[in-house]
C-alpha cells in the first residue's frame, strides 16, 4: 500500500496508475471530466485538486483511498507543507 503525504507523491501515484492502466494523460482527463493540463499539474502536485474530482479519477483508475490515523513520527513529515 503505498501512502500519500503529498500533493507530489498523490500524483505520483495517479501517474503510475494510469500508465499501468494504459491511458495517457488525455484519455484518462476525459474519463474524468478533467483537461490533459490540469492532470498534468495534478500528477505534478502543482494543483488543488477538488475532492469530487478526485473519487472520479480514483475510480476511473480503479483506485482506492483508505483513510487511517498516523502514526506517531518524530517531527519530521516530509511533504506536510499543504
Amino acid at each position: 500500500m503505498q501512502k500519500a503525504i503529498s500533493p507530489k507523491i498523490l500524483g505520483q501515484i495517479l501517474k503510475s496508475a494510469r500508465i499501468s492502466k494504459k491511458l495517457t494523460q488525455e484519455q484518462a482527463g476525459n474519463l474524468v471530466g478533467i483537461t490533459q493540463a490540469m492532470l498534468s499539474r495534478i500528477e505534478r502536485g502543482e494543483t488543488h485538486i477538488r475532492v469530487d474530482t478526485l473519487f472520479r479519477l480514483l475510480a476511473a483508475l480503479e483506485l482506492e483511498m483508505t483513510i487511517l490515523p498516523r502514526g506517531k513520527t518524530d517531527g519530521k513529515n516530509e511533504g506536510d507543507n499543504w
